[in-house]
């Protein structure tokens, strides 16, 4: 019966989700990207999502194990199991030619591959190195006010202190979305670039892969073990997924109006 209660509650949460899915997998960015300058443009904006997609994964890894010294068991282990099964994936995938890399170094190859511009995103990365602050970091790379404004949402939800938020924003604003965000790219890129973007196109369909068929059943499994029979939780859940959502389909507007520009 409490199965039955939890797979009903996730098709509630998905069905409150289903607006802002839509508009999402059908936003205009997609169709926008014409030429490899245009492909540019969208890499050096959605770098930055890459990355703090793996602050939520770690994020939810120090809270659902123990990564201390000394270390004694924490949580459910099958939930344990679940956070590090993506985790193995996440941040020590193989790339095409078979070697250990993480999904963001696979995607910053892909970049260097096309020309795509990673000084701002390694600009990020250089001043957390030397202890600033996320919003300082961002600043100082000048990453785009779409971008800032969606990983300043990300690490909100980081900070909130409710692994079940977390998890929801893991699950339905990334896990769940990027199969379908993923294959408009994956179809056109194919169409247009031909033999020219191979591991940008190896990133996407190993994303479609792993996500569809493997993460977001363990993710989705995550959320129900995290909010149970806690009315309160799966609400903030719901609340947290489709806020989620919306900044996605806000970054996007922020790629497509550079992309206007140019």
């Amino acid at each position: 019966m409490t199965t039955q209660v939890h797979s009903d509650s996730i098709a509630k949460l998905q069905q409150a989700l289903a607006p802002a899915r839509q508009q999402l997998v059908a936003h205009e960015v997609y169709k926008s990207l014409h030429s490899l300058d245009d492909l540019r443009v969208f890499m050096q904006h959605h770098v930055f999502a890459v990355w703090d997609f793996m602050s939520l994964l770690k994020a939810l890894q120090r809270e659902l194990t123990c990564v201390e010294v000394p270390w004694v068991p924490r949580g459910n282990p099958a939930t344990r199991r679940l956070i590090n099964d993506i985790v193995l994936e996440e941040e020590t995938d193989v790339d095409p030619e078979g070697n250990p890399a993480s999904h963001f170094e696979l995607y910053l190859r892909s970049m260097h591959e096309c020309g795509a511009d990673t000084a701002p995103v390694e600009q990020l990365l250089a001043a957390l190195a030397q202890g600033a602050s996320v919003a300082d970091a961002l600043a100082q790379a000048n990453a785009p006010a779409s971008v800032q404004a969606f990983v300043l949402d990300t690490f909100r939800i980081i900070d909130s202190g409710k692994p079940h938020a977390v998890a929801a924003a893991f699950t339905f604003g990334r896990e769940d979305v990027i199969p379908d965000m993923f294959r408009h790219l994956v179809h056109d890129l194919n169409q247009r670039f031909p033999g020219q973007l191979d591991t940008f196109t190896y990133y996407l369909n190993r994303h479609i892969q792993l996500d569809e068929e493997v993460h977001t059943p363990l993710a989705q499994q995550m959320v129900r073990d995290l909010c149970g029979d806690d009315a309160q939780r799966w609400e903030e859940s719901q609340q947290v997924a489709v806020g989620c959502m919306q900044a996605r389909v806000a970054l996007w507007d922020g790629i497509r109006a550079d992309l206007s520009k140019a």
